[in-house]
């Protein structure tokens, strides 16, 4: 080995045992909101209503209801947003391989043939050069080393983004399904609640047409029957409003599953029972619900995404060291290939732009950026417990409700059977039977929308408790834990 080369490859190892990496390295501040004490216990407003047992990630067959899974299962192989979610998360990690192929080893090839006329002066020569034609011929390769870890920042950026990416293509699957829940629970519900709703329009009918009998024999007046006939007429505009709840929830879940209406699962348009949970709801406890929710998981991997960007603005300021080689020939075409016309070469390149035109300023950017992203995840951590434990009071609040009114149902019941039992011995009215029974079915419809109300705010709790995105989860790269 001659001296020459001896010393190059000396200054490149001396190079390389100098390699450090610019900026900070990543971790989860202490200060953070998702390392709080009291974020990490029991999660139960009252403990009546839920238990702290595991969210499964197939929620929605607690209700045991077939059509629904199969709504769900249907919505998750063909919902447009999954598409979408799919395509940025195959975007994302392209660009984790973009970013591992950066550096390291890369070649070229040139090959070029021209007729020429060259300057005589540009090779300090008073005559002319001949015109000749001239060829080109040159392979090039080379190795860009990281001695400061711009490049590994820069794979650590990418990864980050593509474990968010993939938070949030979560985040759209248990969104998905929540809304598909709510759709047929929308169907459901507006069937049932005008199930009822024509009962009481039946049963006001009879009660005017009593009231017409008692008037037209003398024994009621005119303004008994207008105020039957408006009671009448003020039911039976309530009678669209449910007929439009159960259309449009038969478009959105016709938009949910990217098919027509006519294409539901068999039953879905006629579905007149609530879908219900027979057991206490699963909530888990704080610390489990901030692992589990991809929002979370979201904003912890942009802020580790922000914090290597700090150092790919840092890198910025130290040149880029290369190794390289060239073979090739140039010279006239008939001479190429010959000792003449061959060419080679071999050494190192440092490029370094001086730090200037804001470097530092973009430094600073990335520090701020970075702050942003903490103050955004704690922002999302916190968001995370106020809506679940909003979640658990509404449901809470909702249930009790329900019972309330399910008390009340059984009483107008038992009121309307022995108004009904009386005007049988003679002992009230036709009138007063009527108006027991319709209070009755007044009573019915106030728990069928409180029914409702329950089985919305269930969706909602399981929405906020983040359950459902481990369902057909894509393979990749797993994203980062807090």
């Amino acid at each position: 080995m001659s001296r020459a080369s001896g010393l190059a490859v000396a200054g490149l190892g001396l190079l390389l045992s100098a390699c450090q990496v610019v900026g900070p390295d990543y971790h989860l501040p202490d200060e953070a909101a998702v390392h709080r004490e009291d974020f990490q216990g029991n999660l139960a407003v009252n403990g009546k209503h839920v238990v702290s047992a595991p969210v499964p990630s197939d929620w929605w067959r607690l209700y045991q209801d077939p059509r629904l899974d199969q709504l769900v299962q249907q919505a998750m192989a063909s919902n447009t947003d999954l598409r979408v979610a799919a395509a940025n998360l195959s975007r994302a990690r392209a660009q984790v391989d973009e970013a591992q192929a950066a550096g390291g080893w890369s070649g070229g090839v040139k090959v070029g043939a021209q007729r020429l006329q060259e300057s005589g002066e540009a090779f300090l020569l008073p005559e002319k050069v001949p015109v000749a034609n001239v060829g080109d011929i040159g392979i090039t390769t080379s190795y860009q080393f990281d001695l400061f870890g711009t490049l590994q920042r820069g794979i650590e950026a990418a990864k980050a983004n593509a474990d968010a990416t993939q938070a949030a293509a979560d985040t759209a699957r248990i969104t998905l399904v929540a809304d598909v829940v709510r759709a047929y629970t929308q169907i459901c519900a507006a069937n049932e609640e005008r199930e009822i709703a024509q009962h009481s329009l039946d049963l006001q009918a009879q009660s005017t047409t009593l009231t017409q009998r008692l008037r037209d024999a003398g024994r009621g007046d005119e303004t008994q029957v207008t105020r039957s006939q408006t009671q009448f007429k003020s039911l039976r505009a309530e009678l669209p409003r449910y007929e439009a709840a159960r259309q449009a929830g038969l478009f959105h879940l016709s938009m949910l599953l990217a098919k027509p209406v006519e294409q539901l699962p068999s039953g879905t348009a006629t579905c007149a029972e609530l879908p219900k949970i027979t057991q206490l709801l699963p909530v888990g406890d704080g610390a489990t619900l901030l692992k589990r929710r991809p929002d979370i998981r979201q904003a912890e991997r942009k802020l580790a995404a922000a914090t290597a960007g700090i150092g790919i603005a840092t890198g910025e300021l130290y040149p880029d060291i290369s190794i390289g080689a060239t073979v090739g020939t140039v010279g006239i075409l008939e001479n190429l290939g010959k000792p003449a016309t061959n060419r080679w070469g071999f050494g190192p390149l440092l490029t370094w732009t001086v730090p200037s035109n804001g470097s530092r300023a973009r430094i600073r950017e990335a520090e701020a950026a970075t702050q942003g992203a903490l103050a955004h995840f704690d922002g999302v951590v916190l968001n995370a417990i106020r809506e679940t434990q909003t979640g658990l009071a509404q449901y809470s609040a909702q249930l009790q409700r329900r019972d309330a009114l399910a008390d009340a149902e059984q009483s107008a019941q038992r009121a309307a059977d022995q108004t009904h039992r009386f005007f049988q011995a003679g002992r009230e009215s036709f009138l007063a039977d009527l108006q027991a029974t319709r209070t009755y079915t007044d009573v019915r419809a106030q728990l069928a929308s409180a029914n409702t109300q329950v089985a919305m705010s269930q969706i909602d709790l399981f929405l906020a408790l983040g359950g459902g995105w481990e369902s057909g989860r894509t393979q990749g790269s797993q994203p980062g834990k807090p």
